[in-house]
């Protein structure tokens, strides 16, 4: 993963009649998000916001209610007008896009799926599917056999001809999903689809998503508010807070060095156990000040359970590897706990 499919540099969006003064006192006076309300009545939604996206990644955006993450995501797509920054999507400069170039982004190679799929209860789950293909034109034939091999891809082969309401929640999010394949756009973007559903549907559907995204190697832009989900499913995170970005960084990187407190507190909770991994905690060789020749030998991308596990087997400090097999690092029992109480050591 080399090539940034998605970019947003410096992306403002402030929401009311006078946006482009109060932009303007932002950029020259520095007001604050409770200063533009006060002044300008506008309400800044998001504020500065910059990061890329590479690809085949999938990178979650999480925060509160009111952080502006669903805000964030329908810029890329340009559903939401930027007040100012910039936004490339696929090498495309989105902005300068006319209407014509913006609907085919979206037709072709940007597929949505919300929170609420907004299926069309007239029409089956094949035809829910091939909808978009449809709008694009393409014969009937062809949209019945995409229609088909994306339900394959979501488990939901002998449903064709239901109707959305003979589905449960989850189905019907297959089904979102499912037509947001069929146009096969090179990025998804996903607005909390799954936090409307029951636990175990839930982890059923991210699994299921997890192998898909890997399997299509799409370039994935994820929203939740849930710090659980976002370790799950993401390669990086990006967790915001009134509007702006306050930390990106992969998951380990978020639960062992949170930016603030407000990361800290989201994090407080999280279990570390598959999350840090051998190379974050080791110390050099020379630290151990034993003879390490009887020691167990374990790749430096082992997580603290795993090391756990090794640890319970012998007396000796455990020797990190890297890929070529070279000893590079060393973890005692001491090491281990404290990177089981704190991710580091």
């Amino acid at each position: 993963m080399t090539e940034d499919v998605i970019t947003l540099k410096n992306v403002w969006k402030i929401f009311g009649n006078r946006a482009v003064e109060a932009m303007q006192a932002i950029e020259t006076r520095g007001l604050s998000k409770p200063e533009v309300l006060e002044e300008f009545a506008c309400v800044v939604g998001i504020a500065d916001c910059s990061f890329s996206v590479k690809r085949g990644e999938i990178f979650c955006v999480m925060g509160l209610s009111g952080s502006g993450k669903s805000t964030m995501v329908r810029h890329l797509n340009r559903l939401i007008e930027p007040t100012a920054g910039n936004i490339s999507v696929l090498g495309k400069d989105m902005l300068s896009l006319n209407n014509d170039a913006l609907r085919e982004m979206r037709a072709v190679h940007i597929g949505m799926v919300f929170q609420h799929m907004a299926l069309l209860p007239h029409r089956t789950v094949l035809d829910n599917v091939g909808f978009p293909l449809q709008i694009r034109g393409e014969p009937k034939s062809k949209r019945w056999e995409v229609s088909q091999r994306c339900l394959e891809m979501v488990d939901l082969v002998g449903y064709e001809d239901r109707f959305p309401r003979e589905l449960s929640g989850g189905m019907q999010q297959r089904v979102g999903l499912a037509r947001a394949l069929a146009s096969d756009p090179e990025v998804l973007l996903m607005d909390e689809p799954f936090s409307a559903l029951d636990p175990l549907i839930r982890r059923q559907l991210q699994e299921q998503f997890m192998a898909l995204s890997a399997e299509l190697n799409k370039t994935t832009v994820f929203i939740t508010h849930d710090l659980d989900e976002a370790i799950r499913i993401g390669n990086r995170i990006a967790i915001m807070k009134d509007g702006r970005i306050v930390q990106i960084g992969t998951p380990e990187e978020i639960v062992t060095n949170p930016a603030d407190d407000y990361v800290r507190d989201f994090v407080e909770g999280i279990s570390k156990l598959k999350l840090v991994f051998a190379h974050s905690i080791m110390e050099p060789l020379e630290t151990a000040g034993v003879d390490l020749s009887g020691s167990p030998r374990v790749h430096h991308g082992t997580d603290l359970d795993q090391l756990i596990d090794v640890a319970t087997t012998t007396e000796h400090p455990i020797v990190i590897q890297d890929d070529d097999n070279n000893d590079v690092g060393v973890i005692t029992k001491s090491t281990l706990l404290k990177g089981i109480q704190g991710g580091k050591a």
